[in-house]
């Protein structure tokens, strides 16, 4: 069998880990493995590169991945589909193994249903993807956030300033909620749960009449102003750009920002404004994403010598199971209303 690995959408710590454990597992069962560049624009433009024991020796530990990425979208592309099947037929690659997001998988699903032998590998920091207890690449970005948050903690006391954090987080507040608890933040804001300025500078104002002169706030990129008009009941995005990507997503950002004004503004506090970005997708993967990467890519080529096309590798508990495409992209896992309460409790 020839098998085609791709991967897709944002980079993330533990791209690598996959590749490496989908090749070295493939090769026990005698396939030939070719390593698809910059994802789904790379069956379009059969960009293709051969992978071995050689090819992914030494890339355990290493951010990025070593094939590429894009956001391509195949069905936004002219005859996309009917591109990437006869660029499969033309190529003899027999099946697919894509790493990505709700995105790539999303995509992949849709080719399964149109008859190409695609199994998928779960891959965002946001930790939103449906049918998974966890994504790989989610521990690295909130140790990162973490660290960060830890460190400011000391220019805050220092300065007697509030500061807020803004991390990454589209629709779902995973990475906020998880540095933040670990982190001590005094406020945690996120997409699922609209916000107004009022109630957080009140909470602010009265942790400072506790004699405690600085703060912490963490908020998710995506985290939304709560709104009067009734028909966006759900609170509305900061954007940076009107711009949209291939499926459809606005650039956000900005949010951490406007927040830190409206703080000084309202309170007097001194405030500053961190976004920490692409730190939390760079660099080196933790050892936890590490180990999950690599039993994800393991199980992902036994699902191919098992011809289960159209599942995808899932960590439930600790065992990883296989469930189907259409399950995990169906909807966003998002935070749950306990663990959120859990983290209330400490606000102010």
């Amino acid at each position: 069998m020839k098998l085609g690995v791709l991967t897709g959408g944002g980079d993330c710590p533990g791209l690598n880990a996959v590749i490496r454990a989908v090749v070295r597992k493939s090769m026990q069962f005698g396939y030939e493995i070719i390593g698809i560049r910059e994802g789904w624009r790379g069956l379009l433009e059969n960009k293709y590169t051969p992978l071995d024991r050689d090819s992914v020796s030494g890339i355990l530990h290493r951010g990025g991945t070593i094939l590429g990425t894009s956001r391509t979208n195949v069905y936004k592309e002219k005859d996309g589909e009917a591109r990437v099947i006869k660029s499969l037929k033309e190529n003899n690659i027999d099946a697919l193994v894509a790493i990505g997001g709700e995105d790539t998988l999303g995509v992949a699903a849709k080719l399964f249903k149109a008859g190409v032998k695609v199994v998928g590998v779960p891959k965002t920091i946001d930790n939103d993807l449906n049918a998974t207890d966890y994504t790989f690449g989610f521990d690295t970005a909130v140790n990162i956030a973490t660290e960060a948050i830890d460190r400011l903690h000391t220019t805050a006391e220092s300065h007697n300033r509030v500061i807020v954090v803004e991390v990454m987080g589209r629709h779902a507040g995973w990475i906020a909620v998880h540095s933040g608890m670990a982190g001590g933040a005094d406020i945690i804001l996120i997409p699922e749960v609209p916000f107004n300025f009022e109630e957080v500078c009140d909470t602010l104002i009265k942790r400072h009449s506790r004699g405690k002169n600085f703060s912490i706030v963490v908020i998710s990129e995506g985290a939304k102003l709560q709104t009067e008009n009734t028909q966006d009941p759900d609170g509305s995005f900061i954007l940076s750009s009107l711009n949209k990507d291939s499926f459809g997503h606005v650039k956000l950002g900005g949010i951490g920002n406007i927040l830190a004004e409206e703080i000084e503004k309202r309170t007097g506090f001194e405030t500053r404004a961190t976004v920490l970005g692409y730190l939390q997708r760079g660099g080196s993967p933790s050892a936890y994403d590490r180990v999950l990467a690599t039993r994800f890519g393991v199980f992902a080529s036994e699902l191919v010598e098992k011809q289960q096309w159209g599942y995808m590798a899932s960590l439930k508990g600790n065992d990883i199971v296989a469930v189907s495409l259409a399950d995990a992209t169906g909807q966003l896992k998002v935070v749950d209303k306990d663990l959120y309460e859990v983290a209330s409790t400490f606000f102010g």
